[in-house]
């Protein structure tokens, strides 16, 4: 019995609180942004709050959350993201299972393989998925922010590898019954990869919440910017005409308040999904990294 051993003891005592710090230094930041969003104008700006509201107020969410601008942003965010998720998820999904047959029943795997392979080590770059964007004719448009990214290669191939660990009896049982391919594909492999399909929604959702560069790149627009570009543009470039902010609005709330309060209203969502998706990480994750 190793686990009853000194040694594992002592290991898991510090494993426990390795860990315990890591968690804290992941959460004491969140904390702290959500205290000075609750925080009085001279509180916040004298930074004198640390993990507890001072002079507590919900001023900045109220004038937050009046702005036309940051709602719109937020909405233009959404979309994005429940169409930028759903849709890359069924592509994956549909990539992935003819890739992860053998070479028997899917000649020219390999090759197809290779080809998304290849995308995802030498991209095109910057420019001619800009010049590429402009040509279509897609500038300032929700397609923008969501064509480029559609196919994310690392994902598929983590899907292809879910497949494959799926047992080739429930597939031949499903075609001696007279099961077509999109049949045996939404009737046998759909359901038994919920925790991969979860897993990897979730890592789409957050890239296309967070992705602030290309409502940068592809938006000529304020009105047109995502949340993520929309914070960016406040909080990092300090740059409240770009996005038709008044100062003067901000005149009675510390402008470190409202930043707070915009970063924590722009989280929130990721905060409310994650513990619902949380359950099917482990099993999302290590299924198709054991080989036999």
């Amino acid at each position: 019995m190793y686990h009853k051993t000194l040694p594992y003891r002592i290991f898991s005592v510090f494993n426990y609180i390795f860990l315990g710090i890591l968690a804290l230094l992941c959460i004491l930041p969140l904390i702290h942004v959500l205290a000075v969003s609750l925080s009085g104008k001279a509180a916040a700006s004298a930074n004198l709050v640390s993990l507890w509201p001072v002079n507590f107020t919900f001023e900045a969410y109220v004038k937050t959350l009046g702005n036309d601008n940051f709602i719109t942003a937020l909405w233009i965010s959404v979309k994005r993201t429940v169409l930028g998720t759903a849709l890359g998820m069924i592509v994956i999904f549909l990539a992935a299972y003819p890739l992860s047959k053998d070479e028997s029943s899917f000649r020219g795997r390999s090759i197809y393989s290779w080809f998304f392979v290849f995308t995802m080590l030498f991209a095109g770059g910057m420019v001619p998925s800009y010049i590429l964007i402009q040509k279509l004719g897609l500038m300032n448009s929700l397609w923008a922010l969501i064509l480029p990214g559609l196919v994310n290669v690392w994902n598929m191939i983590l899907m292809l590898n879910f497949f494959r660990n799926v047992p080739k009896e429930l597939e031949e049982a499903a075609l001696i019954d007279g099961a077509t391919q999109f049949r045996t594909l939404f009737m046998i492999y759909l359901p038994i990869s919920m925790p991969a399909i979860a897993t990897l929604s979730l890592f789409t959702m957050v890239g296309h919440w967070n992705d602030w560069f290309s409502g940068m790149l592809y938006m000529t627009d304020y009105q047109n910017y995502p949340l993520a570009t929309f914070l960016q543009t406040i909080i990092v470039q300090q740059d409240f005409s770009k996005v038709n902010v008044d100062p003067s609005d901000l005149e009675n709330i510390a402008q470190r308040t409202v930043r707070a309060a915009q970063i924590f209203i722009g989280a929130l969502p990721v905060l409310l999904v994650y513990p619902f998706l949380q359950k099917y990480f482990v099993k999302g994750m290590v299924l198709g990294a054991v080989k036999e």
